[in-house]
C-alpha cells in the first residue's frame, strides 16, 4: 500500500472523525489498522475506509479500537491507593473545593471512582469533576452507568453495595455519584482546555501518540493546572522531560505544577 494512500485515508478519516492520525506514532498506527484491515477483507486503506462509511459497527470498533477505551474502575488500584491516601489530602490543603479533570474519560469509570473516592474524604463539600471524551458512545455509555463485573473487579463488597445498584450480573451507578461527574465531548489535541485545575488525570490514552503531540498535550495540561496543582498519567507514561515542561516530581506517575 502506497504511501499515497495512507496519506488520502488520515485525510477522510480526520474529515469524517476528526481524529487526526498523524498525532499517532506512524509504524505502530499502520500496523494496527493492517492488522483490523485483514480481519475485516479490506485489501487497500480504500477500500477499508469504504467499508467503514458502509458499516456503523465497524466504524464504531474502528474508532473505539483508535481511542483505547479499556479501562475498569480504580485501574492500577496501588496508583488509586496514593491518589486517596496522599494526593488528594495534599490538594485538600489548598483548596477544599477541588475542580479535577478526567481527561479521556472512556466509560466513566476513572471519574466515577474519584466521585466515591471524595464522597468517602469529603463527603458534604460538593467538588467539580469534569469527565471528557472524543467517542460519543462511550459518553453515552459513562452517562448510563452501568457495568460488568470485570469492570468493577477492583471494587471492594462494601464499595460495591453502597454506590451500586446490582441486577443481571451487572451493576448500575447510584445517582447521587452520577450526578456529581459533569460529561462532555472534546479532542484532546484539537479543542481548547479549561484552567484552574487542582488535578487531572489522563492515563492510558497517549500510548500511540508520537512525542511531539505527547509534548504538546502535557505543556497544554501544565497551563490548565493551578499551581500546586497534579497531572497523573498512566503506568507506561511516565513523562521524561517533566522538568523542561515545568513539572516537578511529586510521586512516580504524578506530576505538580510549583507553586
Amino acid at each position: 500500500m502506497s504511501d499515497k494512500d495512507w496519506e488520502l485515508f488520515k485525510q477522510k478519516v480526520h474529515t469524517k472523525s476528526g481524529i487526526n492520525l498523524n498525532d499517532y506514532k506512524p509504524a505502530q498506527m499502520q500496523r494496527r489498522i493492517g492488522n483490523m484491515m485483514s480481519r475485516h477483507g479490506a485489501g487497500s486503506y480504500v477500500d477499508f475506509f469504504g467499508k467503514l462509511e458502509t458499516d456503523q459497527k465497524l466504524y464504531k470498533d474502528f474508532v473505539d479500537f483508535l481511542t483505547i477505551n479499556v479501562t475498569e474502575f480504580f485501574r492500577t488500584p496501588e496508583k488509586f491507593d496514593e491518589l486517596e491516601k496522599r494526593v488528594i489530602p495534599d490538594l485538600l490543603k489548598q483548596s477544599t473545593k477541588l475542580n479535577i479533570w478526567s481527561a479521556g474519560c472512556s466509560i466513566g469509570a476513572e471519574p466515577y471512582s474519584l466521585a466515591i473516592m471524595l464522597n468517602e474524604l469529603t463527603p458534604q463539600v460538593k467538588h467539580r469533576i469534569l469527565a471528557t471524551d472524543l467517542d460519543i458512545e462511550m459518553l453515552a455509555k459513562a452517562k448510563q452507568g452501568t457495568y460488568t463485573a470485570n469492570e468493577l473487579k477492583n471494587i471492594p463488597s462494601a464499595r460495591l453495595a453502597k454506590y451500586f445498584k446490582q441486577a443481571d450480573g451487572k451493576a448500575t451507578i447510584n445517582d447521587d455519584i452520577r450526578a456529581k461527574v459533569e460529561f462532555g465531548r472534546h479532542n484532546l489535541l484539537v479543542d481548547k482546555f479549561e484552567t484552574g485545575f487542582d488535578l487531572i488525570l489522563c492515563r492510558n490514552v497517549v500510548i500511540y501518540f508520537t512525542e511531539a503531540a505527547k509534548d504538546s498535550l502535557y505543556r497544554r495540561f501544565f497551563a490548565a493546572l493551578k499551581p500546586g496543582g497534579v497531572l497523573f498519567v498512566g503506568g507506561t507514561e511516565a513523562i521524561l522531560n517533566f522538568r523542561d515542561i515545568g513539572f516537578s516530581h511529586y510521586l512516580p506517575f504524578f506530576y505538580r505544577k510549583p507553586f
